[in-house]
């Protein structure tokens, strides 16, 4: 009898190890589908702010509006870039009037970048349309289902 239970609960371990395994499998598998599906969204997205902006630019423009103004050598460091890679992505948003340089308020030496006017006007109105379109996708799931989405999202972000 004893045997039996030992051998039950061993059967027990190992079908659990094999559902954990199939599962973080999925897991995996959906999130490699959603970070393609973001990229692609983001190359939309970012079109519709201004046809020349690139995806990374688009989200350094995020980055900016969330943050506020910012040295490069911050925006560098938040994004994790070298600078030389962030001051060209800066200047082709200066180009494009996205973006706009101003005085860095604690250092007259310095500068700081925020988004420009019509920068800002654009960003609004992609992440409306976006927000509204997002409502209507999340339309016919429950309050409690979008409170769990958004614990695990924010449990997963915690781990990256």
């Amino acid at each position: 009898m004893i045997e039996q239970d030992e051998a039950r609960a061993t059967d027990g371990v190992r079908e659990e190890g094999v559902d954990r395994r199939a599962a973080a499998e999925t897991v995996e598998r959906e999130l490699v589908m959603m970070f393609r599906r973001a990229r692609n969204l983001s190359t939309t997205v970012a079109a519709h702010v201004h046809p020349d902006l690139d995806p990374a630019s688009y989200s350094l423009l995020l980055m900016i509006d969330d943050a506020g103004p910012l040295r490069g050598m911050d925006v560098a460091g938040r994004t994790g870039l070298d600078k030389s890679t962030v001051s060209r992505q800066i200047a082709t948003l200066v180009e494009l009037n996205l973006l706009e340089r101003v005085p860095d308020p604690d250092d007259g030496r310095a500068r700081r970048i925020q988004l420009s006017d019509l920068g800002r006007e654009r960003l609004a109105q992609v992440r409306a349309e976006r927000r509204k379109h997002l409502h209507g996708q999340f339309a016919s799931w429950t309050t409690q289902d979008l409170k769990d989405l958004a614990r695990l999202l924010a449990k997963l972000n915690g781990m990256m």
